[in-house]
């Protein structure tokens, strides 16, 4: 839990603003994530084989495209869970005023 604390002379205007920033954040994270996923599930589609699976068993060489294709498809799911980790740190933070 990250608790977030704002000390202002206009506290609530500023709490306000910090609230709107976040929550803004908060769905330009979900929008990338929601993309990075459909590219993952059209690697997945293409190659009938999880992300999981890809990451354990597959090599560039693997892939009709090779190096490319890999660092495209490896690249994803590193962008996603980055973004995931974001995404939980700004929706856990609890405000104090």
């Amino acid at each position: 839990m990250i608790r977030l604390q704002i000390q202002s002379d206009v506290q609530e205007s500023a709490l306000d603003i910090i609230r709107s920033a976040i929550t803004a954040e908060t769905s330009r994270l979900e929008f990338g994530l929601k993309a990075t996923d459909r590219h993952l599930r059209a690697f997945e589609e293409r190659y009938h084989v999880t992300s999981e699976a890809f990451l354990r068993d597959f090599v560039a060489e693997d892939l009709a495209d090779g190096d490319r294709e890999y660092i495209c498809w490896a690249g994803e799911l590193k962008l996603r869970e980055r973004i995931a980790a974001q995404l939980e740190t700004l929706k856990n933070i609890q405000y104090a005023s």
